[in-house]
């Protein structure tokens, strides 16, 4: 950990000044992670104080240390299932933390139980000591292996409790109804944002999400691996476009939960000859079985985002990959 974001920490604890006072002060959780990290910027772009808590189990900070010396960013490296005590106010808290590929829940299971469990229930703790506005990350798994296609808010979905996937779709279903509860009890201002398939730099190269993994095999020019036929389809939406239609639904006064991803749906086949296309790859296709449980079809209908939020994704497909394939590149493979 360098230096300077633990200074950071105890830095600036007493350093408000009158024109920090009047800012939004924003805390993240798995503020260290892909997404968090770049909903971090996004926030001290848009001219908020940020705390970011991660206890760095998938978040890494290298995500974060382009922020080492900035007066409105802290970090903070804690469980968030732990109590968390910040003595400033509070305008907004934005739960973030989370395993969040197969191969971290199948890894850490319990963790990612527990941090959707008593990790929301912390942070809800934190919200409403301060009053301030809530929003969950919810995810797309919530449908499970979906029966209806695209997914709206309204299914319910086709989940198996029991298998190698339950502990983080029984996680984030409990999210949501924990935080529909303190909506409802004690009138907490709360945003759900399922989230869909995700990428963008500061993925992981080993964190077994397909995009990641293509583009790391296509780069060491080792065959790409697809599961089953690769006829499952999945949408793909760029991290900047996500981070925005969040903000968006944060700033809203909306508190059921909203579908955020890119409708345009393809292939896992189609997605790694993309791949193979845009890193000028000639590799072979290599078939394994299907995990347990993989969805067969993953698309979301955001009809109450446009609705709600005017938001839709604005960034191509191919323009987001290339983004993403030169950052990677730039990673040790």
């Amino acid at each position: 950990m360098p230096p300077a974001l633990f200074h950071m920490h105890t830095n600036t604890e007493n350093g408000n000044s009158d024109s920090q006072k009047a800012q939004s002060v924003s805390v993240v959780t798995g503020g260290a992670g892909f997404l968090g990290s770049h909903l971090v910027d996004y926030l001290l772009n848009k001219g908020h104080r940020v705390i970011a808590i991660d206890n760095l189990i998938t978040g890494r900070v290298q995500n974060i240390a382009h922020l080492a010396g900035n007066e409105n960013f802290k970090f903070i490296k804690q469980d968030v299932t732990q109590y968390m005590f910040l003595s400033e106010k509070i305008d907004y808290v934005w739960h973030f933390a989370s395993p969040a590929s197969p191969i971290d829940y199948a890894e850490f299971p319990i963790q990612t139980l527990k941090v959707g469990s008593l990790g929301t229930h912390k942070a809800l703790g934190l919200a409403m000591k301060n009053r301030a506005r809530f929003l969950l990350t919810s995810t797309s798994e919530i449908y499970g292996d979906p029966l209806r296609h695209p997914q709206s808010e309204d299914y319910w979905g086709n989940v198996n409790s029991v298998g190698p996937r339950s502990c983080y779709d029984e996680a984030k279903r409990f999210a949501e109804a924990m935080t529909m509860a303190y909506h409802r009890e004690h009138g907490l201002e709360t945003r759900i944002v399922r989230i869909f398939n995700t990428y963008g730099p500061r993925m992981r190269l080993n964190d077994g999400r397909v995009v990641p993994a293509f583009i790391s095999q296509a780069l060491k020019k080792e065959p790409i691996t697809l599961y089953g036929e690769g006829n499952q389809t999945r949408s793909f939406c760029y991290c900047s476009d996500l981070i925005e239609g969040i903000y968006r639904l944060m700033m809203s006064d909306y508190c059921y939960p909203v579908n955020i991803g890119n409708p345009n749906e393809l292939s896992i086949k189609q997605f790694a000859e993309l791949i193979l296309e845009l890193t000028g790859a000639e590799l072979e296709l290599v078939h394994k079985d299907l995990p347990t449980d993989d969805p067969k079809q993953r698309r979301p209908d955001i009809t109450k985002a446009r609705n709600l939020l005017q938001w839709e994704p604005n960034v191509d497909l191919r323009d987001g990959l290339k983004k993403t394939i030169e950052w990677f590149s730039g990673q040790p493979l």
